[in-house]
Protein backbone atom coordinates (compact mmCIF):
# COMPACT_ATOMS: atom_id res chain seq x y z
CA UNK A 1 0.00 0.00 0.00
CA UNK A 2 1.73 3.55 -1.11
CA UNK A 3 1.90 5.78 1.61
CA UNK A 4 2.69 9.47 2.07
CA UNK A 5 3.87 11.78 4.58
CA UNK A 6 1.34 14.94 5.54
CA UNK A 7 2.81 17.71 6.97
CA UNK A 8 0.03 18.08 10.40
CA UNK A 9 -0.93 21.38 8.86
CA UNK A 10 -2.56 19.80 5.86
CA UNK A 11 -4.66 17.62 7.78
CA UNK A 12 -6.21 13.97 7.04
CA UNK A 13 -5.82 14.55 2.73
CA UNK A 14 -10.13 13.84 1.98
CA UNK A 15 -10.39 10.24 0.90
CA UNK A 16 -11.66 8.90 -2.21
CA UNK A 17 -13.79 6.11 -3.02
CA UNK A 18 -11.74 3.30 -2.16
CA UNK A 19 -9.73 4.90 1.23
CA UNK A 20 -7.30 6.13 -0.57
CA UNK A 21 -6.40 9.90 -0.30
CA UNK A 22 -7.59 12.11 -3.32
CA UNK A 23 -4.54 13.06 -5.82
CA UNK A 24 -5.88 16.70 -6.02
CA UNK A 25 -5.23 17.12 -1.66
CA UNK A 26 -2.04 14.87 -1.98
CA UNK A 27 -0.47 17.80 -3.95
CA UNK A 28 -2.00 20.54 -2.11
CA UNK A 29 0.17 19.12 0.99
CA UNK A 30 3.10 18.36 -1.29
CA UNK A 31 3.18 21.80 -2.62
CA UNK A 32 3.84 22.94 1.36
CA UNK A 33 6.24 20.91 1.67
CA UNK A 34 8.28 20.45 -1.64
CA UNK A 35 11.04 17.85 -0.70
CA UNK A 36 11.94 15.80 -3.47
CA UNK A 37 10.74 12.43 -0.99
CA UNK A 38 7.80 14.16 -0.89
CA UNK A 39 6.77 15.41 -4.28
CA UNK A 40 7.40 12.30 -5.79
CA UNK A 41 5.45 10.07 -3.24
CA UNK A 42 2.45 12.33 -4.12
CA UNK A 43 3.14 11.64 -7.67
CA UNK A 44 2.92 8.42 -7.45
CA UNK A 45 -0.27 8.76 -4.57
CA UNK A 46 -1.54 10.80 -7.71
CA UNK A 47 -1.12 8.04 -10.21
CA UNK A 48 -2.73 5.00 -8.17
CA UNK A 49 -5.51 6.92 -7.61
CA UNK A 50 -6.00 8.25 -11.46
CA UNK A 51 -5.13 4.23 -12.26
CA UNK A 52 -7.83 3.11 -9.71
CA UNK A 53 -10.68 5.65 -10.14
CA UNK A 54 -10.11 4.93 -14.29
CA UNK A 55 -10.90 1.51 -13.66
CA UNK A 56 -13.77 2.16 -11.77
CA UNK A 57 -15.38 4.39 -14.44
CA UNK A 58 -15.56 1.15 -16.12
CA UNK A 59 -16.32 -1.43 -13.67
CA UNK A 60 -17.74 -0.29 -10.85
CA UNK A 61 -21.40 0.85 -11.26
CA UNK A 62 -23.13 3.70 -9.99
CA UNK A 63 -24.36 4.56 -6.47
CA UNK A 64 -27.92 4.25 -7.18
CA UNK A 65 -27.21 0.95 -9.03
CA UNK A 66 -25.42 -0.70 -5.91
CA UNK A 67 -28.01 0.27 -3.57
CA UNK A 68 -30.52 -0.77 -6.19
CA UNK A 69 -32.20 -4.28 -5.22
CA UNK A 70 -31.86 -5.83 -8.61
CA UNK A 71 -29.93 -6.99 -11.40
CA UNK A 72 -29.34 -8.67 -15.17
CA UNK A 73 -29.49 -12.36 -14.52
CA UNK A 74 -27.07 -14.23 -15.64
CA UNK A 75 -28.14 -14.79 -18.95
CA UNK A 76 -28.63 -11.31 -20.10
CA UNK A 77 -32.24 -11.92 -21.28
CA UNK A 78 -34.20 -10.59 -18.58
CA UNK A 79 -33.64 -8.61 -15.09
CA UNK A 80 -34.83 -8.90 -11.61
CA UNK A 81 -35.19 -6.29 -8.78
CA UNK A 82 -37.12 -6.55 -5.19
CA UNK A 83 -39.08 -3.42 -3.52
CA UNK A 84 -40.14 -3.07 -0.50
CA UNK A 85 -44.32 -1.76 -0.25
CA UNK A 86 -44.34 1.52 1.59
CA UNK A 87 -46.66 3.12 3.85
CA UNK A 88 -47.56 5.32 1.72
CA UNK A 89 -48.22 2.80 -1.22
CA UNK A 90 -50.95 1.31 0.08
CA UNK A 91 -54.98 1.94 -0.14
CA UNK A 92 -58.11 1.16 2.09
CA UNK A 93 -57.72 -2.14 1.74
CA UNK A 94 -54.39 -2.11 3.99
CA UNK A 95 -52.86 -3.52 0.45
CA UNK A 96 -50.83 -1.57 -2.49
CA UNK A 97 -52.93 -0.23 -4.98
CA UNK A 98 -52.97 -0.99 -8.56
CA UNK A 99 -51.14 2.42 -8.91
CA UNK A 100 -48.30 1.12 -7.05
CA UNK A 101 -48.46 -2.16 -8.29
CA UNK A 102 -48.14 -0.08 -12.18
CA UNK A 103 -45.22 2.20 -10.96
CA UNK A 104 -42.99 -0.55 -9.98
CA UNK A 105 -43.87 -2.37 -13.32
CA UNK A 106 -42.55 1.16 -14.79
CA UNK A 107 -39.61 1.26 -12.62
CA UNK A 108 -38.50 -2.22 -13.30
CA UNK A 109 -38.82 -1.73 -16.71
CA UNK A 110 -36.97 1.50 -17.19
CA UNK A 111 -33.70 -0.08 -14.88
CA UNK A 112 -33.68 -3.04 -16.83
CA UNK A 113 -33.77 -0.75 -20.13
CA UNK A 114 -30.62 1.04 -18.35
CA UNK A 115 -28.73 -1.55 -17.23
CA UNK A 116 -29.09 -2.97 -21.07
CA UNK A 117 -27.02 0.58 -22.16
CA UNK A 118 -30.35 2.13 -23.38
CA UNK A 119 -30.96 5.90 -22.56
CA UNK A 120 -31.74 7.10 -19.20
CA UNK A 121 -34.28 9.98 -20.69
CA UNK A 122 -37.15 8.70 -20.02
CA UNK A 123 -37.66 6.85 -23.66
CA UNK A 124 -35.38 3.96 -23.43
CA UNK A 125 -34.21 4.60 -26.53
CA UNK A 126 -30.92 2.84 -28.86
CA UNK A 127 -28.14 5.31 -30.24
CA UNK A 128 -30.08 4.60 -33.92
CA UNK A 129 -33.43 5.96 -32.43
CA UNK A 130 -31.77 9.17 -30.94
CA UNK A 131 -30.62 9.95 -34.53
CA UNK A 132 -34.06 8.78 -36.35
CA UNK A 133 -35.72 10.93 -33.33
CA UNK A 134 -37.65 7.72 -32.56
CA UNK A 135 -39.30 6.38 -29.41
CA UNK A 136 -41.18 3.85 -27.48
CA UNK A 137 -44.93 4.27 -26.94
CA UNK A 138 -47.48 2.11 -24.80
CA UNK A 139 -50.06 0.74 -26.67
CA UNK A 140 -51.34 -1.61 -24.29
CA UNK A 141 -51.01 -2.64 -20.69
CA UNK A 142 -52.61 -5.94 -19.52
CA UNK A 143 -52.19 -6.55 -15.43
CA UNK A 144 -53.48 -9.29 -12.96
CA UNK A 145 -52.79 -9.31 -9.16
CA UNK A 146 -53.72 -12.64 -7.84
CA UNK A 147 -52.81 -11.30 -4.27
CA UNK A 148 -51.64 -7.79 -3.60
CA UNK A 149 -48.78 -7.16 -1.14
CA UNK A 150 -49.31 -5.59 2.35
CA UNK A 151 -47.05 -2.90 3.65
CA UNK A 152 -43.60 -4.04 4.44
CA UNK A 153 -43.95 -7.11 1.75
CA UNK A 154 -41.19 -7.45 0.15
CA UNK A 155 -42.11 -7.96 -4.18
CA UNK A 156 -39.72 -9.34 -6.51
CA UNK A 157 -40.26 -8.58 -10.10
CA UNK A 158 -38.69 -10.09 -13.32
CA UNK A 159 -39.10 -8.28 -16.37
CA UNK A 160 -37.86 -9.28 -20.23
CA UNK A 161 -38.85 -7.56 -23.55
CA UNK A 162 -39.26 -9.28 -26.87
CA UNK A 163 -40.25 -8.64 -30.46
CA UNK A 164 -44.00 -8.10 -31.28
CA UNK A 165 -45.19 -7.82 -34.73
CA UNK A 166 -43.17 -4.67 -37.35
CA UNK A 167 -43.43 -1.52 -35.81
CA UNK A 168 -43.82 -2.97 -31.91
CA UNK A 169 -42.52 -4.80 -29.05
CA UNK A 170 -43.46 -5.92 -25.67
CA UNK A 171 -42.67 -6.22 -22.56
CA UNK A 172 -43.49 -8.78 -19.87
CA UNK A 173 -43.58 -8.86 -16.14
CA UNK A 174 -43.66 -11.82 -13.21
CA UNK A 175 -44.35 -10.70 -9.46
CA UNK A 176 -43.08 -13.08 -6.35
CA UNK A 177 -43.46 -12.66 -3.06
CA UNK A 178 -40.03 -12.81 -1.90
CA UNK A 179 -40.66 -14.48 1.04
CA UNK A 180 -42.54 -17.58 -0.51
CA UNK A 181 -41.67 -17.40 -3.77
CA UNK A 182 -45.58 -17.31 -4.72
CA UNK A 183 -46.71 -15.76 -8.09
CA UNK A 184 -49.28 -13.14 -6.71
CA UNK A 185 -49.12 -11.36 -10.41
CA UNK A 186 -48.58 -11.12 -14.29
CA UNK A 187 -48.20 -8.54 -16.65
CA UNK A 188 -47.44 -7.82 -19.99
CA UNK A 189 -47.60 -4.39 -22.32
CA UNK A 190 -47.25 -3.60 -25.92
CA UNK A 191 -45.17 -0.75 -27.44
CA UNK A 192 -45.16 0.66 -30.55
CA UNK A 193 -42.42 2.98 -32.34
CA UNK A 194 -42.75 6.62 -33.24
CA UNK A 195 -41.30 9.68 -34.76
CA UNK A 196 -41.18 11.87 -31.73
CA UNK A 197 -41.92 15.07 -34.55
CA UNK A 198 -44.56 14.10 -36.66
CA UNK A 199 -46.09 11.55 -33.97
CA UNK A 200 -46.59 8.60 -36.43
CA UNK A 201 -45.99 5.12 -36.10
CA UNK A 202 -42.86 3.99 -37.86
CA UNK A 203 -41.65 0.19 -39.05
CA UNK A 204 -38.67 -0.86 -36.20
CA UNK A 205 -35.64 -0.68 -38.28
CA UNK A 206 -33.54 -3.92 -39.01
CA UNK A 207 -30.68 -1.74 -37.10
CA UNK A 208 -32.98 -0.94 -34.36
CA UNK A 209 -34.12 -4.46 -33.98
CA UNK A 210 -30.44 -5.14 -33.58
CA UNK A 211 -30.04 -2.83 -31.04
CA UNK A 212 -32.74 -4.00 -29.41
CA UNK A 213 -33.44 -7.43 -29.58
CA UNK A 214 -30.18 -9.13 -28.76
CA UNK A 215 -31.03 -8.14 -25.38
CA UNK A 216 -34.52 -10.38 -25.57
CA UNK A 217 -35.46 -14.01 -25.33
CA UNK A 218 -34.28 -15.81 -28.47
CA UNK A 219 -37.58 -18.00 -28.24
CA UNK A 220 -41.15 -16.93 -27.28
CA UNK A 221 -41.36 -16.33 -23.59
CA UNK A 222 -44.83 -15.19 -22.42
CA UNK A 223 -46.45 -14.14 -18.68
CA UNK A 224 -49.48 -15.36 -19.79
CA UNK A 225 -48.73 -18.22 -22.62
CA UNK A 226 -52.62 -19.97 -22.16
CA UNK A 227 -54.39 -19.64 -25.12
CA UNK A 228 -56.97 -17.46 -25.41
CA UNK A 229 -55.93 -15.47 -22.27
CA UNK A 230 -57.45 -12.18 -20.97
CA UNK A 231 -54.78 -10.17 -22.49
CA UNK A 232 -55.78 -10.88 -25.77
CA UNK A 233 -59.39 -9.86 -25.29
CA UNK A 234 -60.54 -6.91 -27.51
CA UNK A 235 -62.43 -4.22 -25.88
CA UNK A 236 -65.12 -2.97 -28.02
CA UNK A 237 -66.19 0.70 -29.00
CA UNK A 238 -68.37 2.20 -26.34
CA UNK A 239 -71.41 4.19 -27.72
CA UNK A 240 -74.13 3.70 -25.53
CA UNK A 241 -74.69 5.88 -22.65
CA UNK A 242 -72.46 4.98 -19.54
CA UNK A 243 -73.98 3.88 -16.75
CA UNK A 244 -71.53 5.70 -14.12
CA UNK A 245 -69.60 8.75 -14.82
CA UNK A 246 -66.86 11.10 -13.58
CA UNK A 247 -66.52 14.12 -15.39
CA UNK A 248 -64.16 17.22 -15.94
CA UNK A 249 -60.97 15.37 -14.63
CA UNK A 250 -57.98 17.78 -15.09
CA UNK A 251 -54.21 16.32 -15.26
CA UNK A 252 -52.11 17.94 -11.76
CA UNK A 253 -48.92 18.97 -12.59
CA UNK A 254 -47.91 15.73 -10.96
CA UNK A 255 -49.42 13.37 -13.17
CA UNK A 256 -47.07 14.48 -15.98
CA UNK A 257 -43.99 12.31 -16.58
CA UNK A 258 -40.68 13.42 -17.79
CA UNK A 259 -41.43 13.94 -21.20
CA UNK A 260 -44.57 16.34 -20.67
CA UNK A 261 -47.48 13.87 -20.95
CA UNK A 262 -49.52 12.55 -18.28
CA UNK A 263 -47.97 9.34 -17.31
CA UNK A 264 -49.57 6.14 -18.43
CA UNK A 265 -50.27 4.90 -14.66
CA UNK A 266 -52.52 8.29 -14.56
CA UNK A 267 -54.98 6.85 -16.83
CA UNK A 268 -55.74 3.88 -14.15
CA UNK A 269 -56.79 6.12 -11.94
CA UNK A 270 -59.09 8.18 -13.56
CA UNK A 271 -60.65 4.76 -15.03
CA UNK A 272 -61.13 4.06 -11.30
CA UNK A 273 -62.67 6.84 -10.66
CA UNK A 274 -66.37 6.28 -12.05
CA UNK A 275 -66.29 2.58 -10.76
CA UNK A 276 -69.55 2.38 -8.53
CA UNK A 277 -68.92 2.96 -4.72
CA UNK A 278 -70.75 0.10 -3.57
CA UNK A 279 -67.83 -1.74 -6.18
CA UNK A 280 -64.91 -0.23 -4.28
CA UNK A 281 -66.37 -1.27 -1.24
CA UNK A 282 -67.36 -5.06 -1.64
CA UNK A 283 -64.60 -6.06 -4.38
CA UNK A 284 -60.76 -5.73 -5.40
CA UNK A 285 -59.48 -5.16 -8.72
CA UNK A 286 -58.07 -8.57 -10.08
CA UNK A 287 -57.41 -7.17 -14.14
CA UNK A 288 -57.04 -4.59 -15.62
CA UNK A 289 -56.53 -4.07 -19.56
CA UNK A 290 -55.60 -0.63 -20.61
CA UNK A 291 -55.35 0.54 -24.43
CA UNK A 292 -54.28 3.84 -25.04
CA UNK A 293 -55.18 5.91 -28.12
CA UNK A 294 -54.31 8.89 -27.76
CA UNK A 295 -51.42 11.65 -25.95
CA UNK A 296 -53.73 14.14 -23.09
CA UNK A 297 -51.70 16.84 -22.34
CA UNK A 298 -51.63 18.99 -19.18
CA UNK A 299 -54.22 21.47 -19.98
CA UNK A 300 -56.89 18.80 -21.53
CA UNK A 301 -60.12 17.67 -20.08
CA UNK A 302 -61.19 13.84 -19.14
CA UNK A 303 -64.31 12.34 -18.46
CA UNK A 304 -64.07 8.78 -17.04
CA UNK A 305 -66.91 6.55 -18.46
CA UNK A 306 -67.75 3.19 -17.54
CA UNK A 307 -70.04 0.47 -18.47
CA UNK A 308 -71.46 -2.69 -16.93
CA UNK A 309 -70.07 -5.79 -19.26
CA UNK A 310 -73.00 -8.37 -19.59
CA UNK A 311 -73.19 -11.76 -20.80
CA UNK A 312 -69.48 -12.45 -21.24
CA UNK A 313 -67.93 -15.54 -19.31
CA UNK A 314 -65.74 -14.23 -16.67
CA UNK A 315 -62.55 -16.43 -16.23
CA UNK A 316 -58.70 -15.78 -15.18
CA UNK A 317 -57.40 -16.83 -18.65
CA UNK A 318 -57.61 -20.45 -17.67
CA UNK A 319 -54.13 -20.32 -15.61
CA UNK A 320 -53.41 -22.34 -12.34
CA UNK A 321 -53.90 -19.26 -10.49
CA UNK A 322 -56.93 -19.56 -8.79
CA UNK A 323 -59.79 -17.51 -9.09
CA UNK A 324 -63.00 -16.59 -7.03
CA UNK A 325 -66.07 -18.35 -8.66
CA UNK A 326 -67.43 -16.51 -11.62
CA UNK A 327 -70.55 -15.36 -9.57
CA UNK A 328 -68.22 -13.34 -7.00
CA UNK A 329 -66.90 -11.34 -10.10
CA UNK A 330 -67.96 -8.12 -11.53
CA UNK A 331 -66.52 -6.82 -14.62
CA UNK A 332 -66.60 -3.54 -16.43
CA UNK A 333 -65.82 -1.60 -19.41
CA UNK A 334 -64.45 1.43 -19.70
CA UNK A 335 -63.53 5.12 -21.88
CA UNK A 336 -61.56 8.07 -21.07
CA UNK A 337 -62.40 10.97 -23.91
CA UNK A 338 -62.09 14.41 -24.06
CA UNK A 339 -64.29 16.38 -22.37
CA UNK A 340 -67.64 17.43 -24.30
CA UNK A 341 -68.17 13.93 -26.51
CA UNK A 342 -64.17 14.37 -27.82
CA UNK A 343 -62.21 11.63 -29.30
CA UNK A 344 -61.39 8.27 -27.31
CA UNK A 345 -57.92 8.73 -25.22
CA UNK A 346 -58.31 5.36 -23.54
CA UNK A 347 -59.94 2.29 -23.62
CA UNK A 348 -60.37 -0.46 -20.72
CA UNK A 349 -61.79 -3.71 -19.52
CA UNK A 350 -61.65 -4.50 -15.62
CA UNK A 351 -62.35 -7.07 -13.62
CA UNK A 352 -63.27 -7.72 -9.63
CA UNK A 353 -63.36 -10.13 -7.22
CA UNK A 354 -65.04 -10.01 -4.09
CA UNK A 355 -63.10 -9.10 -0.76
CA UNK A 356 -62.62 -11.80 1.50
CA UNK A 357 -63.93 -10.37 5.33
Amino acid sequence: MLRCHIPPQCGPAPLGRRGLPRASAAVRCAARAPSRGTVAAAAQVAAAVATAEGREGVERPGLAERLRMGSLLEDGLSYKESFIVRCYEVGINKTATVETIANLLQEVGCNHAQSVGFSTDGFATTTTMRELGLIWVTNRMHIEIYKYPAWGDVVEIETWCQADGKIGTRRDWILKDLANGEVIGRATSKWVMMNQNTRRLQRVSDEVRDEVFIHCPKSPRLAFPEENNGSLKKIPVLTDPAQHSRLGLVPRRADLDMNQHVNNVTYIGWVLESIPQDIIDTHELQTITLDYRRECQHDDIVDSLTYIEEGDEINSNGSLFSAPHPEEQRQFLHCLRFAGAGDEINRGRTVWRKLAR
